[in-house]
């Protein structure tokens, strides 16, 4: 237990360094804030309370997966980020302690913070709601366990994930393969083994049901992962660019030398477009949505990149290019040529693996989509986080500002991905032409953040 609360300890050290000190203790509340202004909303349009818990289920659990990356990626960004250190979770190489015991205690580390970090927050956002609503209090705390249920879920299958793509690319796609198959293939109720299914019937059978899958996909996490050091990956995939655009291509060769190499970017967005086929399949039939699938999977695909963008500014710091006779409109151009040559060719793999699902041509639309809000969220995140992306997700003036401007661009394309059913005409071609529109501003506001960011580090 003293090991656990050492880095529960270290976790909110590393936080408060980064992300502004105490005022990082507000981030909490800004999750609270915003996500009872959505529920409330959520409310006023008439959308159950069915679809609202469900649809919370499916944000935690997406978090839980992000979070498990850090199987791929946390050893590079910390490194990045403070040169060479040891955390806790890295002791195993000083300390007569097992990987596997640390490890376990990284992954309920992650849960028990995060749960009170963010799971909380939005659990008592909805608390409020549904009790001005008349809902009881167990069930409010039913929705909290549930919901960290939830979060642990994705933690674990993304650690899983992780753990078998270190062992073997190749039956990591057999497994994603299989688990897409009997989801789109077969009759299975999946919602029946999820701590979702629980909230719905608390009953012991529910309870064990919708842990089995936690239990399994966690006892593979820590049986098979192995910690990747940095420099393990090989590069010579990257293909030799011309003069002018060496910001690009050493952005790439770092990623394909980082952890987890370029095969994360893919990993990443097969999650995105996993949630996004399961919402479509599942969540839109028993809402009795028709949700237009383009349109969804452009969109979502498309937020996504955020975390491509992470992974090409990971290896910098603020600084580091001032020695050097680049001009910072150049420094983030060829940051946007690795971010595209990265996410674009992963989100069409992706695009074109729902066909399998979907009709091709109810999915064309999303190959114009997703490019182009690409664009506009490296243009956003690039004006507000600069080099030091990380910052847009914990920081709570700029996640703030971040999620209002994403909310421009992802509102309406989402409405229309709603009502594309009775509107087939219109909504398509309008779709395209605001993530158009939305990926001439992203260019627009890289091109203003260079200099703006070339600014704020002189000195």
């Amino acid at each position: 237990m003293s090991l656990l609360g050492e880095m529960i300890r270290e976790e909110w050290r590393l936080h408060t360094q980064l992300f502004g000190g105490r005022r990082f203790g507000a981030f909490p509340l800004a999750v609270f804030a915003l996500a009872a202004v959505g529920l409330s909303l959520l409310s006023d349009l008439g959308v159950g309370r069915g679809t609202v818990v469900g649809g919370l289920h499916v944000l935690v659990a997406f978090l839980g997966l992000q979070v498990g990356t850090i199987g791929l990626i946390g050893r590079d960004a910390m490194e990045a980020v403070f040169g060479e250190l040891t955390l806790l979770v890295s002791s195993y190489r000083t300390l007569p302690i097992s990987w596997r015991r640390l490890l376990a205690t990284f992954v309920l580390k992650d849960l028990l913070y995060y749960s009170g970090l963010v799971v909380g927050p939005l659990a008592i956002a909805d608390a409020v709601r549904a009790i001005v609503a008349g809902t009881s209090l167990g069930e409010v705390l039913l929705l909290w366990v549930t919901l960290a249920g939830a979060f642990a879920l994705g933690v674990t299958v993304s650690l899983a994930a992780v753990a078998i793509g270190t062992r073997s690319r190749l039956a990591l796609v057999a497994v994603i393969g299989l688990f897409a198959v009997a989801i789109f293939g077969t009759d299975i109720e999946f919602l029946a083994f999820t701590p979702a299914a629980f909230y719905g019937d608390p009953t012991l059978a529910t309870g064990l049901r919708g842990a089995t899958p936690l239990v399994v996909s966690g006892l593979v996490a820590v049986v098979l992962f192995e910690p990747v050091e940095s420099g393990q990956r090989p590069a010579s995939w990257v293909p030799a660019l011309p003069v002018g655009y060496g910001v690009a291509g050493r952005t790439l060769r770092e990623v394909a030398r980082s952890g987890g190499s370029v095969w994360k970017v893919l990993f990443s967005l097969s999650v995105f477009g996993a949630v996004t086929g399961w919402l479509l399949v599942v969540v839109a039939d028993a809402a009795g949505l028709e949700i237009a699938p383009g349109i969804a999977f452009g969109t979502l695909l498309g937020l996504g990149t955020f975390t491509t963008y992470a992974w090409v500014m990971q290896f910098d710091t603020p600084g580091e290019y001032r020695r050097y006779p680049l001009p910072a409109r150049r420094l983030l151009g060829g940051k946007l040529l690795a971010f595209l040559a990265l996410a674009v060719p992963s989100g069409l793999v992706v695009l074109g693996a729902a066909s399998l699902w979907f009709r091709p041509q109810d999915l064309l639309v999303g190959v114009f989509v997703f490019p182009a809000v690409a664009v506009y969220v490296f243009g956003v995140s690039a004006l507000l986080a600069g080099l030091s992306p990380t910052a847009l997700l914990f920081d709570v003036a700029r996640f703030s500002l971040f999620g209002v401007g994403i909310a421009m661009v992802a509102v309406p394309l989402v409405v229309l991905a709603l009502v594309a059913g009775r509107y087939p005409t219109i909504a398509p071609p309008l779709a395209v032409g605001i993530a158009l529109l939305a990926g001439v501003v992203g260019i627009a506001v890289a091109d203003r953040a260079g200099p703006r960011w070339r600014d704020r580090t002189r000195g």
